[in-house]
């Protein structure tokens, strides 16, 4: 019984340690690209919080969070208000996206979305290099906020209307802990 319990401990302590945990770095960026009747648009989350697991070179799990309130425009208050309701900030204060699954060689991360409380499956197409204790993930999904039953945002009574298909690029960089 003694043997056993070694032997065990062994293995969950290797296993442990092949392990590695990566946090998201700072200067990962996340911008979402829209248009509406008057012109095109431009939001960028001004922080955000992520980990990935890696054992030996495979990709187990990557989360990854931007509080609502830090997506932000360039065009000021009216403009982020309007998107914070559409996301349903109160609500819902935060966008989160977890990936259980990576395919086609770390290429496709797939896993759940969650815009203004709604959960979608999601496959993201992504490029990924490996350097220097680093893990860096690049690339852009096209996504439909009506899927995530948000309305997309209007002003000045209706005539201006936000295009209900977004275009979310990122680029993500994630480092050893």
């Amino acid at each position: 019984m003694k043997k056993t319990l070694v032997f065990l401990s062994f293995l969950l302590g290797f296993w442990a340690i092949a392990q590695d945990t990566y946090e998201l770095a700072p200067e990962s960026a996340l911008f979402i690209h829209g248009t509406s009747t008057a012109h095109d648009w431009t939001v960028k989350a001004q922080k955000m919080q992520g980990s990935l697991l890696l054992d030996t070179e495979t990709i187990k799990e990557i989360a990854f969070e931007v509080q609502v309130a830090d997506i932000q425009s360039e065009r000021g208050g009216a403009m982020d208000k309007k998107m914070h309701a559409a996301l349903k900030k109160e609500a819902h204060p935060k966008v989160q996206f977890l990936c259980k699954e990576v395919q086609k060689d770390d290429l496709v991360l797939i896993g759940r979305l969650r815009i203004a409380g709604v959960d979608q499956e999601v496959e993201l197409d992504a490029d990924r290099t490996f350097d220097k204790g680093t893990v860096h993930f690049k690339g852009e999904k096209e996504l439909v906020l009506q899927d995530f039953d948000m309305k997309p945002p209007s002003a000045m009574f209706g005539q201006i209307v936000v295009g209900d298909t977004i275009q979310v690029q990122f680029d993500l960089v994630f480092t050893k802990k």
